[in-house]
């Protein structure tokens, strides 16, 4: 965790930007355009807010060294530490909004955070995209509100198609955290369109912080499903998946995005326990399109880290705005939200459009693990 905070120093200083809370002096001259940011940056989902952060500042970077917006003002990104917490989320949004007079919102980043953030920029009118907040609930009936990554549902819906139509499967069993709105989304979803297909399904759920799984995995041995659909963040997909080897079950595991770092978290012993496992992600490290391999190297070289999911969707989200508001010609928040509402965006996770809801509508990528390493299996859209 220092290493990835010094890294985050770093890149406040590359691009100006406020870090942790402590806004950057003086207001913006007529030659920037404030764009605020929504972070946990300390605390226990810090991982997920650094990562989402420093993909929004290179982001930043890339376009104020291409000469910028609206026809050469850089952008100047606010942001804050919101811990992962809803009320410091809501603490921070005023302030990017009564003081730092932002134009638009780049943030949150979990769900519930985004959530509180979502409702409260109805008000402001403000234009807001989260990069990685999944809840259904962010966007809807709230037409300036945003996303670039999948919806929990979306997910859940996919993964139970694939099953189905790929794989072959005609019973499931679903272990999740019913204490997550991200874990249950995927859970609900999945389970639907699963019966819907046929297959017989058994759903089990498990308190959050849990660690051990193994009284619902025997229950789940019992009834030898064909899939076993772990609906988690990848911490909790480790532990799981290494109790499922060792109890013996034979099914084939499925996941969401939220499996992105599985393998950082098994060791030799156990890498196995994922493979042959089939999960849907917002992009593959392993495609071959330049401009995300560009990306990945500069975060690299940037952060001496390894990016992520959510290093890639901060990347693209701020590139979306950025787009949105170039297309707009102005600060106006009715015209960039318009113009968010009819782009077409080509980034590092695809070609990006926004359905009613402003959800992005495009392919998602089926990731399996073969020889201990991701491999990209195909493209899929339900």
């Amino acid at each position: 965790m220092k290493k990835r905070f010094l890294a985050a120093v770093l890149a406040a200083l590359l691009v100006g930007t406020s870090l942790a809370g402590c806004q950057q002096g003086g207001e913006a001259s007529g030659d920037t355009v404030k764009i605020g940011g929504l972070a946990p940056l300390t605390g226990k989902v810090a991982n997920y807010g650094i990562a989402t952060n420093n993909g929004i500042q290179l982001a930043v970077k890339k376009i104020n060294d291409n000469g910028g917006i609206l026809g050469g003002k850089k952008i100047d990104y606010i942001y804050y530490d919101e811990k992962g917490d809803p009320n410091e989320a809501l603490t921070a949004f005023n302030k990017l909004v009564q003081n730092d007079q932002v134009v638009a919102l780049i943030g949150d980043v979990t769900s519930n955070p985004t959530k509180a953030v979502a409702q409260k920029s109805v008000e402001y009118n403000l234009p807001m995209i989260t990069a990685t907040g999944t809840t259904a609930e962010i966007t809807e009936g709230k037409p300036n509100v945003f996303r670039a990554c999948f919806i929990d549902p979306y997910q859940g819906e996919l993964m139970a198609s694939y099953a189905a139509d790929k794989l072959g499967a005609k019973s499931a069993a679903i272990l999740y955290d019913n204490g997550d709105s991200y874990s249950s989304g995927i859970a609900d979803a999945f389970e639907k369109v699963a019966k819907e297909q046929g297959m017989a399904v058994t759903k089990l759920g498990y308190a959050s912080k849990s660690v051990d799984f193994r009284a619902q995995l025997t229950q789940i041995k019992g009834e030898n499903p064909d899939v076993l659909l772990i609906p988690c963040y990848y911490e909790d997909v480790a532990l799981i998946a290494a109790q499922a080897k060792e109890i013996g079950i034979t099914a084939k595991l499925l996941g969401g995005d939220g499996w992105d770092g599985v393998l950082d978290k098994l060791d030799a012993s156990n890498v196995d326990a994922v493979a042959g496992c089939y999960f849907c992600s917002q992009y593959s490290a392993e495609s071959d399109d330049p401009d995300l391999q560009a990306f990945l190297e500069e975060y690299r070289e940037t952060y001496d880290s390894e990016p992520s999911m959510f290093s890639v969707l901060g990347y693209d989200a701020m590139n979306m705005m950025a787009a949105a508001i170039d297309k707009a010609g102005s600060t106006d928040p009715d015209a960039i939200i318009e113009a968010l509402k009819s782009i077409e965006y080509k980034g590092l996770t695809g070609t990006t459009t926004f359905d009613s809801s402003n959800n992005p509508v495009r392919e998602a990528v089926i990731t399996t693990v073969e020889d201990g390493k991701y491999k990209v299996v195909e493209t899929y859209k339900k």
